[in-house]
Formats: C-alpha cells, sequence, structure tokens
C-alpha cells in the first residue's frame, strides 16, 4: 500500500515510495502483534509564502494555506498528505483509513483499530463504513440545539451539583441520536461539565463499548498527545514543507496503489 502527498522537489514516485516506507517500518517495528492501534486523524493549516499554485484563504485560520491530512499512531507519522483548504477537512480521510487498515490487517489481523478525530471528521458514511469493517472509532461531534436536548438532564444535574459545591462539576452519560442526514441513531459520550463560566457540553460519537467517562477521558482526550506531535512533525524532515517553492508545481494528485 502506497500513499501519494507533494514533497518538496521529489517525484510523484518518490512520494509514493516515503509514504509506502513510513506505514511499512512501522508496522515492522512490532515483534508481535499489538492488540490495539489508534489511528489519530487531523487536519491543519500550512500558511504559503508567495502566490502559489493552489492556495487558497481559509477563513478559520484567516491567512492564505494548505491544509494537510496528518495521520499519527502513537508517536509514528503514518500519513503526511498535503491538500488545497478549499476542501471539506475530511476530503480523503475515508480513502486513506481504508487503506491503512488493509495495511495493518494483511499484518495483523486480530489487532483491534480505532479511529480517533475531531468533529471536523465526523462523517456519517465513514462511520457506516468503520462499523461494517470492525473499525472502532472515537470522533468528536459539534454541539447543536438536538444533542443539547437530548443531554439535557445531564447538563442540569452538573449545574446543581456545582450551585452545591461552589467548584467546577464533569459527569458522563450517553445517549442515542442521529442527525437527520444519518442512516441510523449511534452512541453518543456526553461530558456535562459547569463552572464558575458556565455550561460546557461536549460530545463524542463512538462504537466502543466502555463506560462514557474513560472513552471521553481515557480515549478522545488523548488526542491532546496528537496535537503536540503534529506539533513537532513540523520540525521534522517528514513534515510537508512549508511552501516557498522557487518555480516548482504542487501535486495535488491522490493515488493509492494496493
Amino acid at each position: 500500500m502506497v500513499f501519494s502527498s507533494r514533497v518538496e522537489h521529489l517525484d510523484r514516485e518518490v512520494a509514493v515510495l516515503t509514504h509506502q516506507v513510513m506505514v511499512e517500518t512501522f508496522l515492522d517495528s512490532f515483534r508481535q502483534a499489538p492488540k490495539e492501534l489508534i489511528l489519530d486523524f487531523d487536519a491543519t493549516d500550512d500558511r504559503v509564502h508567495g502566490k502559489q499554485e493552489g492556495r487558497f484563504f481559509h477563513g478559520y485560520y484567516n491567512e492564505y494555506c494548505f491544509l494537510p491530512l496528518y495521520v499519527f499512531c502513537g508517536e509514528q507519522l503514518l500519513v503526511s498528505y498535503l491538500r488545497p483548504s478549499n476542501i471539506d477537512p475530511a476530503k480523503h480521510a475515508w480513502g486513506i483509513l481504508s487503506l491503512l487498515v488493509k495495511a495493518i490487517r494483511a499484518r495483523f489481523p486480530r489487532t483491534k483499530i480505532v479511529m480517533r478525530a475531531d468533529s471536523g471528521f465526523c462523517r456519517w458514511r465513514m462511520l457506516r463504513w468503520c462499523e461494517r469493517h470492525d473499525v472502532h472509532y472515537c470522533v468528536g461531534i459539534a454541539k447543536n440545539s438536538r444533542l443539547l436536548e437530548a443531554a439535557k438532564s445531564a447538563t442540569e444535574v452538573a449545574e446543581e451539583e456545582f450551585n452545591k459545591a461552589q467548584d467546577k462539576q464533569r459527569l458522563f452519560s450517553e445517549v442515542r441520536y442521529a442527525a437527520e442526514s444519518w442512516d441510523q441513531s449511534r452512541r453518543i459520550i456526553v461530558k456535562a461539565e459547569h463552572s464558575e463560566l458556565g455550561a460546557n457540553p461536549r460530545f463524542v460519537v463512538t462504537n466502543l463499548d466502555a463506560p462514557p467517562g474513560f472513552v471521553y477521558d481515557n480515549i478522545h482526550c488523548a488526542r491532546g498527545e496528537m496535537e503536540n506531535r503534529k506539533m513537532s512533525s513540523s520540525l521534522d524532515c517528514l513534515r510537508i514543507e512549508r511552501a516557498a517553492i522557487n518555480g516548482g508545481r504542487i501535486n495535488f494528485g491522490f493515488c493509492f496503489q494496493a
């Protein structure tokens, strides 16, 4: 399995082989099959310098940038794929997840695979693919009026406990929820938090079979470590370099070979 990404001043074939080596080296590092592998997906800004091919202004980051997709597993960077920023943050994630799962299963067919990501990757078709292929997921989901209503009992208890103790309160519950576009309802973990700043509810969609508090604190919140690794990777030679191209052309091609 290989991934195509833009690496400065290298041709497409070398970029493909580089990602193949990254994935295969990671899998070769295990002396025996791991019980579980968590694949962290994230997108971030990669600011451009000058009027470069494929640049677009991104309102959230308030700058001209690309929107590379990163995939980590533990400390290992598996994918660094450069994309234009005028796209859905989840674009190509489904295909990359499918190929990573295929590569892992070819080596370790019994290893539990978990896809972890923020709400930018909450796409029901990708969740359904995970369910059909025995892949677990733990993905943030943006709050909305229906979710807030479903979590009302938990948030009210958190507020009551705060008023009694005058100290921040956190409690967890779960609900079943389906957006209007979804094919079915799914398990939603609710973090009901109340402090002097008011209510701070958060939601995670998952098919993991574990208590709500464990899923949120021990699995979902561990994404913070991924953020640190992503920042560190920006200094590593494997990162997608900040674009300062001298006459080169950006290759946004998306080429998978199995």
